[in-house]
C-alpha cells in the first residue's frame, strides 16, 4: 500500500519560501464567499508558523500566536488594526484594494471585463466600461460605490 506524505510540512516549507504565496493564502481565506472564522485562524497560525522561524525565537513565536488568539477575539474596531500589527511582526501588511474578479459584481473593475462597472484600467480609463472597449466617456470613477476587498 502507498503510504502519502503529510500535507502540513509541505504547505509551511511553501509558505517559508515564498511570502507573495502566505500572503495569497491569508488573502484567499479572507475571501471566501462563506467564511469560517476557524480557516481564518488556520491559515494565519500556518503563515506565523511558516514566516517567524527564521525571524523569532521560539519564546517569541509562541507569544505572537498568544496574541492571535486574543486578537482575534476582540469586539470592535481595534481588531483591524491589531491584525495589521500582529501581520507586520511577520513582514506581511494589510491592505485594502479595489477588487478585480468576477466576484465583485457592480465595483471598480480594473480588468478587461468590466460589465456594468466603472473601470479604471489602462484602456479605459475614467469611463463607464461595457466590456474591453469603453463606449462611454461619462466620469464615473468620483462617484463610483465600490466595494473593497482586504489583500494581506
Amino acid at each position: 500500500m502507498v503510504k502519502s506524505l503529510p500535507y502540513h510540512p509541505f504547505l509551511i516549507e511553501s509558505l517559508r519560501k515564498n511570502p507573495a504565496l502566505s500572503a495569497a493564502y491569508i488573502t484567499a481565506t479572507i475571501e471566501e464567499i462563506d467564511p469560517e472564522p476557524e480557516l481564518l485562524k488556520r491559515a494565519l497560525t500556518d503563515v506565523a508558523e511558516a514566516i517567524s522561524q527564521p525571524k523569532m525565537t521560539p519564546e517569541e513565536y509562541e507569544l505572537h500566536l498568544k496574541k492571535l488568539d486574543e486578537l482575534l477575539s476582540q469586539q470592535g474596531s481595534d481588531t483591524i488594526y491589531n491584525l495589521g500589527t500582529w501581520l507586520n511582526a511577520l513582514g506581511l501588511k494589510l491592505t485594502v484594494a479595489v477588487c478585480t474578479d468576477a466576484v465583485c459584481t457592480d465595483a471598480v473593475c480594473t480588468d478587461a471585463v468590466c460589465t456594468d462597472a466603472v473601470c479604471t484600467d489602462a484602456v479605459c480609463t475614467d469611463a463607464v466600461c461595457t466590456d474591453a472597449v469603453c463606449t462611454d466617456t461619462e466620469d464615473n470613477t468620483a462617484n463610483a460605490e465600490a466595494r473593497s476587498h482586504l489583500t494581506v
